[in-house]
């Protein structure tokens, strides 16, 4: 049977990271699809993992795999209701009636996955951006962490909010005080660009329960900038990395990267209630 979270998890708690997927015949995959996805990975099955975590609150990702179609994300956030959002796949020529539309649908963020099966690349981030700042939506960006000196002066000149995935996915994870890390704790500094304590197993080297080499990131940029840290399943963990990942555990680990209640609150409740829109 599948764990239940030591820790106690507060009302209002909310996973700021996951994804659902549906029958190939109903939601298509995109040319630019790396792989195929977990289908298993439906409604039903978050909503059991939503009851066994206490997890009071859903943002829905769009996938890579169905690049820019966010029809399988939005209908998964119609079904959860008003507690859930949804980060979506917008073009640089979606029209202003649709964005209004996506908006109206529950959608908050621009998703921009600069991995293998990216539907957009880096020209796009600005002219993006621009179209959604008067919604009050943030960009949402995974990439590889290694470049964020290159890209620090971009990100900060982009005109709304900016969410950077997963502890910054640092291939490899580096100590806090190397050039990479401190540009990330430089751009939460700024009050405008927030980090999802997530995936740790994407790239850490030193591996469960603890790793360490990602605990070291993400505590240093839970101190620099509590208000501005999100907790994330990243359910169901599409690049799985050869072991078991158990959601349990990786809630619990928070305990270990925040250990105080207070803070913890604020990563789990307080923070995605601020840029999701539920305040």
């Amino acid at each position: 049977m599948p764990d239940l979270p030591r820790l106690p998890v507060p009302p209002g708690a909310c996973d700021t990271h996951m994804h659902i997927y549906g029958p190939p015949g109903r939601y298509p995959l995109a040319p630019t699809a790396a792989k195929a996805p977990p289908f298993h990975a439906d409604l039903a099955a978050w909503r059991a993992v939503l009851a066994r975590l206490g997890l009071s609150r859903t943002v829905v990702v769009q996938p890579s795999a169905y690049g820019a179609d966010n029809r399988c994300t939005l209908d998964a956030v119609a079904a959860l209701g008003e507690a859930a959002r949804a980060v979506v796949v917008v073009m640089p020529e979606t029209p202003e009636a649709e964005l209004r539309r996506l908006h109206a649908a529950g959608a908050r963020g621009a998703r921009f996955f600069m991995m293998q099966g990216a539907p957009l690349g880096w020209e796009a981030l600005a002219p993006v951006a621009a179209r959604i700042a008067p919604l009050g939506w943030h960009v949402q960006l995974q990439f590889d962490g290694t470049d964020l000196p290159d890209r620090e002066a971009m990100i900060r000149a982009l005109p709304c909010d900016v969410v950077i995935d997963h502890v910054g996915r640092f291939h490899p994870p580096v100590p806090p005080d190397r050039p990479q890390v401190q540009a990330l704790l430089r751009l939460l500094g700024t009050g405008r660009v927030w980090m999802k304590a997530s995936a740790p197993y994407n790239t850490s080297l030193s591996g469960p329960p603890l790793y360490d080499d990602v605990t070291a990131i993400a505590r240093a940029a839970i101190r620099a900038a509590p208000g501005r840290i999100l907790w994330a399943s990243n359910w169901p963990h599409p690049n799985p990395p050869g072991y078991p990942i158990e959601e349990a555990e990786l809630l619990d680990l928070l305990g270990h990267w925040a250990p105080d209640e207070a803070t913890r609150r604020r990563i789990l409740v307080d923070n995605p209630a601020t840029l999701y829109g539920w305040t």
